[in-house]
């Protein structure tokens, strides 16, 4: 379906629409003055309220959550070579992660089929708020910074936050000892270090050293995989980026030996990194459903509400109690109900958040899925998570109730 895009700003529009309409409003009590027409003020006050809502109607936008159910598929995008966020097995073609993971609950929201209508789009820390301002994609989930300027300056609006993260170092051991450096990195002195073009990363290396006075080159690379090239080339002597990244790029490099001697993560968390998606400004309708699908899977978690047992909870949570109210109305609730999400055209199923869990389970079964052993089983907090690349318990990705910071709005 081709979407109308208007040469002038909608608020012009808007503005010529009324503009016109108090003018022939005015021409038409004119007349009526000296002719002694039968026009009266309640036809005046009839014609302005009409020429009001045509102006309204034509500068409304068409939503990204209608578009995407015409389409009958939703475009996400996405990065590609980040194990635990998000990552293409090029053997397999099968992509995991975190990103990945809301992607498709966010697509079975929308009564999507999550493993079949959901096209996985590349976007580079460079090109990403492009596709998404340009409509490549529908929505960005590809481990992008909440900022001050991101919010205000581009065509962006932030949702849910998924993963609380922060920038760390990957140093090559040979290039700079871990002892001698005394795992800091501010002993880097004169360091070449690699950094992603267009990310948040940029500004926060040239803080830190700067505001150190340690001396250190910048070399800026397209995506992760150009500076791995570089870092295991020895061009680059470190590479920098959000933690998550470094640690499972550390996992990789060592597992397969691509460094001779190793390397090691310096000790500074160097900013504050809170990873989240992002829709286009001024669409509300889907920035709501792609914020509260991502609320649902940490409300799920924080009442007990599985992808195995979400059937089971929803029969008991909304039959009626003595009273003759639900047994548990906070999670009838959120099982079958709409709460008012989705458009006039497409409202979400009352049963929405059943078909996110069914498709990718609660948080802590997405996290899980993520970075540790897939067998977690959703209810027994983040210390009965095992085989971790990136623990969970007792950081800011847990739960409010466990001293975290995932926590979700109430959801009613």
């Amino acid at each position: 379906m081709r979407r109308y895009i208007p040469s002038i700003p909608r608020s012009e529009g808007m503005r010529r629409m009324l503009a016109m309409t108090m003018m022939l409003l005015m021409t038409t009590a004119a007349l009526a003055g000296c002719a002694g027409s039968d026009v009266t003020q309640d036809d005046v006050d009839a014609a302005y309220d009409n020429g009001y809502a045509a102006g309204t109607a034509d500068a409304a936008a068409v939503s990204t959550l209608d578009t995407i159910v015409d389409r009958g598929s939703m475009k996400c995008g996405v990065k590609e070579s980040q194990y635990g966020m998000g990552y293409l097995d090029s053997a397999t073609g099968v992509r995991s992660g975190l990103d990945i993971s809301y992607c498709m609950a966010v697509a079975a929201a929308l009564g999507l089929d999550p493993s079949t209508d959901v096209e996985y789009i590349p976007a580079s820390g460079s090109d990403r708020f492009d596709k998404l301002s340009s409509a490549t994609i529908d929505v960005l989930i590809r481990t992008t910074t909440w900022t001050t300027s991101r919010d205000a300056s581009l065509n962006a609006d932030f949702a849910g936050m998924n993963f609380f993260d922060g920038q760390g170092i990957l140093v090559r051991e040979d290039a700079y000892p871990a002892d001698v450096a005394m795992n800091s990195a501010a002993n880097l002195d004169g360091a070449n270090i690699c950094v992603g073009i267009g990310t948040t990363t940029e500004g926060n290396l040239q803080d830190f050293f700067a505001s150190r006075e340690i001396a250190f080159t910048s070399i800026g690379t397209a995506d992760a995989a150009e500076a791995t090239d570089k870092l295991i080339s020895g061009e680059c002597d470190a590479f920098t980026g959000d933690m998550s990244a470094m640690v499972a790029k550390k996992w990789a490099l060592d597992t397969d030996g691509s460094i001779e001697g190793g390397t090691w993560i310096a000790s500074e968390l160097m900013s504050k990194e809170p990873l989240g998606a992002a829709t286009r400004d001024m669409d509300s309708d889907f920035k709501d459903v792609v914020a509260w699908v991502w609320y649902g899977m940490v409300t799920a978690e924080e009442m007990g509400v599985t992808s195995d047992n979400y059937a089971e909870m929803a029969s008991t949570a909304c039959a009626e109690n003595d009273a003759g109210s639900a047994a548990n109305p906070g999670m009838c609730r959120l099982l079958t109900s709409d709460l008012g999400l989705g458009t006039a055209t497409n409202p979400l199923s009352g049963t929405w958040m059943q078909a996110v869990l069914a498709a990718v389970g609660n948080y802590g079964e997405a996290y899980d899925d993520a970075f540790c052993d897939g067998s977690y089983d959703g209810v027994s907090g983040s210390d009965a998570m095992t085989g971790c690349l990136i623990s969970r318990a007792g950081t800011a990705n847990a739960l409010v109730s466990e001293g975290g910071l995932q926590y979700a709005p109430p959801m009613r």
